[in-house]
């Protein structure tokens, strides 16, 4: 964010567009994952495994029913309070108190992002054979002129002073 304003910074993320409220949705990548796409963290979506890490339901792992991004929320398979007329709702998490423990990969889009994301071993590169180019004449570097430097006074009062003592010798 360009702005230290608190109120400013409240006020963009309110009322940042769909497509920018997508960034804010990541979270952090388990180690197994992390070493296996090379890639910190991703943003949450339905389908996704995660794990609670912060609050009341710490240590909770379920799948991903839902993401809001109206309220900037998620919520879990599992995760549920009971209401006081006696049926059931899903609590609320935000996405940044939840570990990442299983990716769904049904989108192609996501899969081809996490492919990029994956580096290539030295043991998977296969070997580079130097290409032999055609050498060509070289151009004649052009030459630079030279930049005149302002001279001082106290350099011209000597080559005048120079010049007339030449002068008076040979005169």
């Amino acid at each position: 964010m360009k702005t230290t304003q608190p109120r400013k910074q409240r006020r963009m993320l309110y009322q940042a567009p769909s497509n920018l409220r997508y960034k804010h949705f990541s979270a952090p990548l388990s180690s197994s994952l992390k070493t296996s796409y090379n890639i910190g963290s991703l943003p949450v979506r339905s389908g996704d495994t995660v794990r609670i890490m912060r609050g009341d339901r710490k240590g909770l792992e379920g799948k991903v029913t839902r993401v809001d991004r109206g309220r900037y929320r998620i919520f879990v398979e599992g995760v549920t309070r009971e209401k006081v007329d006696g049926t059931t709702a899903f609590v609320p998490i935000h996405p940044s108190k939840v570990l990442i423990t299983g990716l769904n990969l049904d989108d192609k889009w996501r899969r081809e992002s996490l492919k990029a994301g994956v580096a290539v071993t030295e043991a998977e590169k296969p070997e580079e054979k130097p290409v032999e180019e055609e050498k060509k004449p070289e151009e004649p570097k052009k030459q630079r002129k030279k930049r005149r430097t302002r001279k001082t006074v106290a350099e011209k009062t000597e080559k005048l002073e120079t010049e007339k003592a030449e002068e008076s010798e040979s005169g």
